[in-house]
């Protein structure tokens, strides 16, 4: 086993006003999550996926009408914590020593691509660390007070996706200097930084939306119907 993804699943969801965790609704008949992981198995350069799920619902995961490629692949699901870093802790710990790269991906993107997902891992593979991202194409104000204080210049500026993917000993020399220093980052790739690691874009998809909001899972179900079409 040489690449590994964490799927993270433990978040509460609270913005999209559900009374369960938001990688358990469904979309299209099944859970956000399941969609996420089904995407990573169908990526040849994935060979072990691993749930970070909330502990009251690792039964869950027992029940997941998983194809038999994502069967193959997905190793016992394990309790995530109060926060992101919490719950990649233990994802980490999860893994054993044959693993080289780690790929974390958030289980509201379900609808990222296998072929983005092979990329972003070969990156990581030349270079240690890896993600994918999209250029911004709105123009970004910075504000202070309600008021613009700022524009900023866009064309530097690109919005984060997941995977991440890294060596896995950067990834856990990163956490634990986020730790020992109580520092919380938004995503992996802002751990990885704070230590001086370059870190490769690699351009995704826009379609590769975390699901937030209500609207999103409306939005998911046509973009998967859409995908499905084309296919």
């Amino acid at each position: 086993m040489r690449v590994a993804a964490l799927v993270l699943a433990a978040g509460r969801g609270e913005r999209i006003g559900a009374a369960q965790p938001k990688a358990f609704l469904s979309i299209a008949g099944r859970p956000i999550v399941l969609h996420a992981i089904e995407a990573l198995a169908a990526c040849d350069a994935v060979d072990a996926i691993v749930p970070v799920l909330p502990a009251p619902l690792l039964e869950r995961a027992r029940d997941w009408n998983a194809s038999a490629r994502a069967r193959r692949k997905l190793a016992p699901a394990v309790a995530g914590g109060a926060e992101r870093q919490d719950s990649m802790r233990a994802g980490l710990a999860a893994l054993p020593a044959s693993v080289e790269l780690v790929a974390v991906h958030d289980a509201a993107r379900a609808l990222v691509r296998a072929a983005d997902v092979a990329r972003v891992v070969e990156a990581a593979r030349r270079t240690g660390a890896a993600l994918l991202a999209v250029p911004v194409r709105d123009t970004l104000k910075r504000v202070r007070d309600a008021r613009v204080v700022a524009t900023e210049p866009r064309e530097s500026l690109w919005a984060a996706q997941t995977p991440q993917v890294f060596r896995a000993a950067l990834l856990r020399e990163a956490l634990a200097k986020a730790e020992a220093e109580g520092f919380r980052g938004t995503d992996d790739a802002q751990l990885v930084e704070r230590l001086g690691a370059p870190i490769e874009i690699v351009e995704g998809d826009p379609g590769n939306v975390k699901i937030t909001w209500a609207a999103d899972l409306a939005w998911a179900e046509s973009a998967l119907a859409a995908r499905e079409g084309d296919a």
